[in-house]
């Protein structure tokens, strides 16, 4: 019961951790369903319950406000809620299939091809095969399929209705978060590959650009997959690739993580203290693509990086209490809170060696993670369900 609510909640959160192993052997009808379970946890669940939560009278704007990742969620696509609803589902439906149809074309079957277009576009990372993406490896361009979507949903999806109903690329490029997470990937990427080049990890500049910026480019969004565990990296490559994870993807996208603008808003203040100790009378406003962040948005952004941090602390610790070793607890309580899913140390390969409490206490971080705390809190304030 334990590996199955396990594998439930790690599909349904989109953190892509699993405790089974044989999955290719597995019925098609368990591999279907466990790709099912995060394309309705990525994006479905959430649209159709703010859709539908206000034809049942309970407040449905409160739910989108305060679910919707980011800190910043009052400006809504079309006037209705329920029409917000629909524009973020076409979207979602849309590159999905799209994303199915590229994988077919490059040489998936029409099962995988479909089940991997699911946890693609939800940032999940399950596989319908025990090797992940590694299982194509003799096809690469589902690779770089992969990272093209494993980008697009990491973004906005406000920003792909804009783009779409404007029929232009603007918007992506006139967006800061987007283009800081552009920026931090590209970081990253970079950094991967000079350190991977460096330390001779793979044979030829090819197998080094493949490997590389498919692994940084997925573990940066939180998906996932894998085609080599990064684990076998060189150390300092292996944490920094997981410490990106901590930041995710763009606020109103499927990526776990403090998202991107958070940590821009985190950042920015604190640039704004160290210029308030150099010039205390001075005024320094916070801004986000030229307009300035009112306190309330500001304190918001630090109330949740506080609980953000003391609540990966105490889980490690609970988890080095279930005789796991320290990078083995770090990684797995760091995979499971960014719903990222591979880790390093005992779960590198899948979790199925975690104790039953570990696994328990996984799953609760997997669903924080995913509710990004504020969430959990405002489903349980009576004054929610009477509004």
């Amino acid at each position: 019961f334990t590996d199955a609510f396990f594998e439930s909640m790690s599909g349904l959160s989109t953190t892509g951790a699993t405790t089974l192993s044989g999955i290719d052997d597995l019925p098609a009808s368990i591999r279907y369903y466990r790709q099912q379970l995060q394309w309705l946890g990525g994006m479905g669940i959430v649209v159709l319950a703010v859709a539908v939560m206000p034809i049942l009278g309970i407040g449905g704007m409160q739910l989108y406000r305060a679910e919707t990742p980011g800190p910043i969620k009052d400006n809504k696509l079309t006037p209705r809620i329920t029409e917000t609803a629909k524009a973020l589902w076409y979207i979602y439906l849309g590159l999905t299939i799209v994303c199915a149809i590229a994988y077919w074309l490059a040489g998936m079957s029409v099962f995988d091809a479909i089940g991997h277009s699911f946890s693609t576009i939800a940032i999940g990372g399950f596989s319908t095969h025990d090797d992940s993406m590694g299982f194509f490896k003799a096809y690469p361009a589902i690779e770089y399929i992969a990272t093209l979507f494993m980008l697009l949903a990491g973004l906005n999806f406000a920003l792909h209705f804009i783009s779409w109903r404007k029929r232009s690329l603007k918007p992506y490029f006139a967006d800061a978060e987007a283009r800081t997470y552009f920026m931090i990937i590209a970081g990253v990427v970079l950094i991967s590959l000079a350190v991977l080049w460096l330390a001779e990890t793979y044979t030829g500049l090819g197998q080094t650009l493949r490997h590389g910026i498919f692994q940084a480019v997925s573990i940066a969004t939180t998906t996932g997959f894998t085609t080599e565990g990064f684990s076998s990296w060189p150390l300092h490559l292996a944490i920094l690739l997981l410490t990106a994870s901590f930041i995710g993807g763009c606020a109103g996208s499927t990526a776990g993580g403090m998202k991107v603008i958070r940590a821009m808003l985190l950042t920015r203040q604190g640039v704004r203290e160290i210029f308030r100790l150099v010039h205390p009378d001075a005024i320094f406003h916070i801004k986000i693509g030229g307009k300035p962040m009112t306190s309330q948005v500001i304190s918001a952004v630090w109330g949740f990086f506080v609980l953000y941090v003391f609540s990966f602390a105490v889980l490690s610790i609970l988890m080095t209490i279930t005789e796991q070793d320290l990078v083995t607890a770090f990684s797995a309580v760091a995979a499971s809170l960014n719903n990222l899913g591979p880790g390093m140390g005992g779960v590198s390969e899948n979790y199925a060696n975690i104790s039953p409490a570990g696994k328990w206490i996984l799953c609760f971080a997997m669903m924080l993670g995913r509710l990004e705390f504020f969430t959990l809190l405002v489903l349980l304030t009576p004054t929610f369900w009477r509004s």
